[in-house]
């Protein structure tokens, strides 16, 4: 038994498959299902109930992924320690982000790292705002992007950046010709709304609330894209983060318009397991992350 024998079990796990499992660790199917069955005839014991599609594990599988999961999270910390000692920065990086947090960001800030750091490899993964969370927690990632993230006992959080909502609306609508609106100018139009478990959703309900402006929820959605979609063919307007609609600003298919008297602004952090000690590695590509996002500050603003 060695230490990737135990790597590719937590992945055959974590992805509930063998393939992907497999694939994740740059080996056939065939020598994902052998690292399984090396396991089960260590222990003399089924770990997989390969009766059940997808499968389950067994009890004793169960056992084994916890405390496996925590050995590659201490070999893996003191891998990147004895590297670090000697200026190699290397091993992987998992980071789970939310959807809309800005491919163009993430893939620069992905190859720059790569480009900077040879033998460091990043795995990214794009979750719904409480699966990012439960991969945190559950040490299935080191790092999560997330929007309105609020520090715990069990996260940390590091600020990343602040984005601007906005109104979003066709450019054939009433509102496309203002400069700027407040909430007011809302009232009774036909919106459409995140799914209301959503933190965006929230904050979005809050300031609506505040202002005792009431909309038409029209459609309710788990993702900015689809939303914006239904925002391209009228169905409705909604409140948006500038950043993720700069392309159908750009080319005329959508209308963003500033909210005003207040503003309204998503934030978004960097999230880690508050108990964990970072690994060098990881902590490497959070700065990478904020460089990015200085550098992007500075563009905007013209210097």
């Amino acid at each position: 038994m060695n230490i990737e024998t135990l790597r590719i079990f937590c992945d055959v796990v974590q992805h509930q498959s063998f393939s992907r499992g497999a694939a994740v660790n740059d080996v056939s199917q065939s020598a994902a299902t052998q690292s399984v069955h090396r396991l089960e005839r260590h222990f003399g014991v089924s770990l997989v109930d390969r009766s059940k599609r997808p499968f389950v594990l067994t009890p004793e599988g169960q056992v084994c992924f916890e405390g496996f999961r925590e050995v590659l999270d201490q070999y893996d910390a003191v891998d990147a320690k004895v590297r670090s000692l000697r200026g190699e920065i290397g091993g992987i990086v998992r980071v789970a982000a939310i959807y809309s947090v800005g491919l163009h960001d993430m893939s620069r800030c992905m190859q720059d790292f790569m480009r900077r750091y040879p033998k460091a490899k990043v795995q990214l993964e794009y979750l719904r705002p409480n699966k990012v969370l439960d991969a945190i927690l559950n040490a299935e990632v080191d790092l999560g992007i997330l929007s309105y993230p609020t520090p715990s006992p069990d996260l940390s959080v590091v600020p990343l950046r602040s984005e601007r909502m906005v109104l979003a609306c066709h450019p054939d609508h009433r509102l496309a010709r203002e400069e700027a609106v407040t909430a007011e100018h809302l009232q009774g139009e036909n919106f459409i709304g995140f799914d209301r478990d959503l933190s965006i959703r929230k904050e979005i309900d809050r300031y609506l609330r505040q202002r005792s402006v009431r909309v038409q929820m029209m459609m309710e959605f788990d993702n900015i894209q689809t939303i914006k979609q239904a925002v391209e063919i009228g169905a409705g307007i909604s409140v948006l983060p500038e950043p993720t609609i700069r392309e159908e600003t750009a080319s005329g298919r959508l209308a963003a318009i500033r909210l005003i008297a207040p503003e309204l602004r998503r934030p978004i952090g960097i999230v880690y397991r508050q108990r964990r000690v970072l690994p060098p590695t990881a902590a490497k590509f959070a700065e990478m992350l904020q460089e990015v996002q200085g550098e992007r500050v500075e563009e905007e603003s013209g210097h």
